[in-house]
């Protein structure tokens, strides 16, 4: 594609090229003019004999005659050459030109600007890669709510295409986040490097959305509301809304148990999820009954939009509802992982401590001391009452870390259990509430769960990058505001619309749910005019 700088530039280049060449033509048939000119202009006459009263008369003569034509012949030599030297300043001139043309055509979306041209701040290009994260990771996501929906309704096979094309969009996804960190890093350093790795971000994204714009309109034919009449999509929606009705209930009374357990400590961070749970599937229930109404019209572009809404709705719903019902199992877990972690830390400790280390002597004490107060005050919370059993793994297996070999197979499993927790919190998290939220909490659960995955994986810093994650992500929804707030009374009307846009990813606007695509075509299921009236 033809950089900005290249088109911008003036249409006059040509010209003046074309001015150049023709200049230096004319000069050089004047110079070749000029040579030639002498001998044109030798008198051919006659010449009268010459009387024997002048011998030296002729000598003299031809004497002048040599001279003057010597002279004749230095001017129009260096005009040539001046001429020439101005044509071959002008080659070079317009062969620089050109190569520099060739040069901006492909370079690379933020690639530093040729000189002559000056590239923008670094701060655009950092905002515009920030922007395609957020709006590649809406996409991806929205896209994979939908296609389980679709999958109820028509089957895992008819659904494998658009299954493929959502893990190749993340796996896109996944790499801009991934060069995203290490910007925030500071990776790469200097300015043009970096620069790179900004465009680098954002054309990983927007690959991830062509990608799924391309599939888009065959999901559209897969989901379209002919086929197999209009309940075919609405039934398996709505069998999924009744058992994440039932699922919310039951999601109640286990939160309610964990925190007499516990502690309110322990269940933090999803303290609300019921009730948000419980809001949404409020909206979903309004869009339910208003698609079912669109379709018994026989309007079914307008069911399909609010089915749309209801998904989504019913989609989040169930993610705030499995973050509750993740937590209680793993703290339950986490409990009985405890007295058996304490006791390989200890064990590791003392091995430490007898064995040969690579640490100083000094350091080596040091550590176990600090070790020996964690463990003896992770002793003290679990005999003196309710206490976050996942907390109490995240210290022993941090106290130990620099000290232990691995060999007490408790401490990496509960360092695992504790990783894994705190990623799955974060990410239910940011899915919930993503209309809210910018990139940086996104990459920094990225990064955690690329930390998971890798071999061995980093349970500690993927937990210590989830806890940054869902901190920043509550910062976000804090400043922007709680989106779901009034969706009660307001479902059916502009307020609702708007609320629904916000679920969906659709933007604080209140523009249409967005759907299974990309960019170009999430939102391409345009409400009906009278919806939200």
């Amino acid at each position: 594609m033809t950089s900005p700088l290249i088109r911008g530039r003036p249409r006059q280049a040509a010209s003046q090229i074309s001015v150049r060449v023709a200049h230096a033509l004319v000069g050089g048939i004047a110079g070749v003019v000029w040579l030639v000119l002498p001998w044109m202009t030798i008198n051919h006459d006659v010449p009268v004999p010459a009387t024997r009263a002048a011998p030296s008369a002729p000598s003299a003569a031809a004497a002048q005659r040599d001279e003057t034509s010597a002279t004749d012949l230095v001017l129009p030599l260096v005009a040539v050459a001046v001429v020439g030297a101005l044509a071959g300043y002008a080659y070079v001139r317009h062969a620089r030109r050109t190569r520099t043309r060739a040069l901006t055509r492909t370079s690379p979306v933020g690639a530093v600007a040729p000189a002559g041209a000056a590239a923008g701040p670094l701060s655009e290009d950092d905002e515009r890669a920030r922007a395609a994260l957020v709006e590649a990771d809406d996409c991806v996501r929205t896209s994979r709510e939908e296609l389980g929906f679709a999958e109820a309704q028509c089957g895992a096979d008819a659904v494998e295409p658009f299954a493929l094309a959502v893990r190749d969009a993340g796996a896109e996804l996944a790499a801009a986040f991934r060069i995203r960190q290490q910007y925030d890093e500071g990776v790469p350093e200097d300015e043009t490097s970096r620069r790179h790795a900004l465009a680098g971000i954002v054309g990983r994204c927007h690959e991830a959305g062509r990608r799924l714009d391309a599939e888009a309109p065959a999901f559209d034919l897969l989901r379209a509301p002919a086929r197999g009449g209009p309940d075919t999509a609405l039934e398996p929606a709505e069998t999924r809304f009744r058992e994440l009705t039932g699922r919310t209930a039951a999601a109640e009374t286990t939160l309610a148990d964990a925190t007499g357990r516990y502690g309110p400590a322990a269940t933090a961070a999803v303290t609300g999820h019921v009730e948000q749970a419980k809001d949404r599937l409020v909206f979903a229930t309004v869009r339910f009954n208003q698609a079912r109404q669109r379709g018994d019209l026989g309007d079914g572009e307008g069911a399909a939009i609010h089915l749309r809404a209801a998904e989504g709705a019913t989609a989040q719903a169930a993610v705030l509802v499995t973050c509750v019902e993740r937590l209680a199992a793993d703290l339950t877990a986490a409990a009985e992982l405890v007295p058996a972690a304490l006791t390989g830390a200890e064990a590791e400790l003392a091995a430490a401590r007898t064995s040969d280390s690579a640490l100083p002597s000094g350091e080596l004490h040091a550590l176990g001391a600090h070790a020996d107060l964690v463990l003896a005050a992770v002793r003290n919370e679990v005999t003196a009452g309710p206490y976050d059993p996942l907390d109490a793994l995240r210290k022993i297996t941090e106290a130990l870390a620099p000290v232990a070999t691995g060999r007490a197979g408790a401490l990496p499993a509960g360092a695992l259990l504790a990783a894994r927790s705190a990623v799955a919190l974060a990410d239910g998290f940011v899915a919930a509430h993503r209309g809210a939220l910018g990139s940086v909490a996104r990459t920094r659960l990225a990064e955690a769960q690329r930390l998971l995955t890798t071999d061995p994986p980093d349970p500690q810093a993927a937990a210590t990058l989830a806890r940054q994650a869902l901190a920043l992500a509550e910062r976000d929804v804090r400043l922007y505001g709680n989106p779901i707030a009034g969706a009660a009374e307001h479902a059916s009307g502009a307020a609702g619309a708007v609320v629904g846009g916000i679920l969906l990813g659709g933007g604080p606007d209140g523009g249409p749910p967005a759907s299974f695509g990309g960019p170009r075509t999430r939102a391409r299921r345009v409400t009906p005019p009278g919806t939200h009236s």
